[in-house]
């Protein structure tokens, strides 16, 4: 079967991601595919509006093949750059879509898999969703336009999402600026079917309900209005609701140097998306050269022991110095958007 199916129903567009087996990680075939979709998409008028949804009952997708970016890392095969170029033009394409671009977002949305919705015009959450861009957990940083979208959320919230890879469910997603409406799971197939004749902006006034109310409201969560980490670890500790606890132990145990990218990153994010993912794809690709990403992804994919070693220092590199080297320019590689001309 193929990882990615594409086909029309009515006046829909259908996207489904078909890797179940992986939790619908994105490779980059997959994103190539769903880019040439939307662009046929984009100039046909018996298509009305487009749809993306993951196949088997896990969630809409889990990110992107980290253990192939691993294998890069050892091989340098040209592969990870490859991959960022083709699916960071997907993410603009997607913002920038002049159709409906529903994401139903159900089940778990994580990385790459908020790339290929959050950017979208109607995003939908359900009571199974688990949403999150959790790479400092391996070394990376919300990539995938992450910095920007997390950048114009609400600003304490934003940063406990981004600095400590935590995962939330509808209410907070609707918070944070990812997701735009709650519909139960149970009313996805139907909604799904009523898509191709029925204008989406319609269907969500008879769909769309209240969820349940999630964590990013309460008060410890201001902590992470504190620039400097130390100040928001000391705060969380004075809070005794175990969320905040366990959100202390998150950060600590995140990769610091990418918790400082992270914070860069987004202190830099402002409204034009094409510029945030031009500074992502510098970050990412001189990331590959930086221990910290490989040590990431085995302990949590090769190796599993979730034991990374962290290298705190660089030799010859303050902690300032390592973060400007990977937002330095890539000489005849940055990225541009030449997919996106047809």
């Amino acid at each position: 079967m193929p990882e990615i199916l594409t086909e029309r129903r009515g006046h829909l567009g259908l996207i489904t991601l078909n890797r179940p087996e992986a939790l619908n990680a994105l490779n980059t075939e997959m994103c190539q595919t769903a880019l040439d979709a939307l662009l046929q998409w984009r100039d046909d008028p018996d298509v009305v509006q487009v749809a993306v949804c993951g196949a088997g009952e896990r969630g809409l997708c889990a990110g992107g093949d980290i253990v192939a970016i691993y294998q890069d890392i050892k091989n340098r095969t040209g592969f990870s750059e490859s991959f960022w170029r083709i699916e960071y033009q997907l993410n603009v394409l997607i913002s920038e879509y002049p159709k409906p671009y529903i994401a139903l977002m159900d089940g778990i949305v994580l990385g790459g898999g908020i790339g290929i919705s959050a950017h979208g015009s109607h995003r939908i959450v359900t009571e199974a969703s688990k949403c999150g861009m959790p790479e400092v957990g391996i070394g990376l940083f919300p990539d995938v336009g992450g910095t920007h979208l997390l950048a114009r959320a609400p600003q304490a919230a934003g940063r406990l999402a981004a600095l400590t890879g935590a995962k939330f469910g509808a209410a907070d997603a609707i918070l944070l600026g990812l997701a735009d409406s709650y519909v139960p799971q149970a009313k996805l197939p139907q909604l799904l079917h009523d898509l191709e004749s029925e204008p989406v902006d319609s269907l969500m006034r008879r769909y769309a309900q209240v969820p349940q109310q999630g964590f990013m409201h309460e008060q410890w969560v201001q902590a992470f209005a504190y620039e400097n980490l130390r100040e928001v670890v000391l705060e969380l500790r004075n809070h005794r609701e175990p969320k905040a606890q366990e959100t202390a132990q998150a950060l600590q145990a995140a990769c610091p140097s990418s918790v400082r990218l992270t914070g860069e990153l987004i202190r830099r994010a402002g409204e034009d998306l094409r510029l945030d993912l031009q500074r992502e794809f510098r970050a990412v690709v001189h990331r590959l050269d930086d221990p910290d990403f490989a040590e990431g992804i085995r302990a949590a994919v090769i190796d599993k022991d979730r034991i990374p070693q962290w290298v705190e220092y660089l030799p010859g590199l303050s902690h300032e110095q390592r973060t400007e080297r990977q937002l330095g320019p890539l000489p005849g590689a940055e990225l541009n958007f030449a997919l996106l001309e047809h």
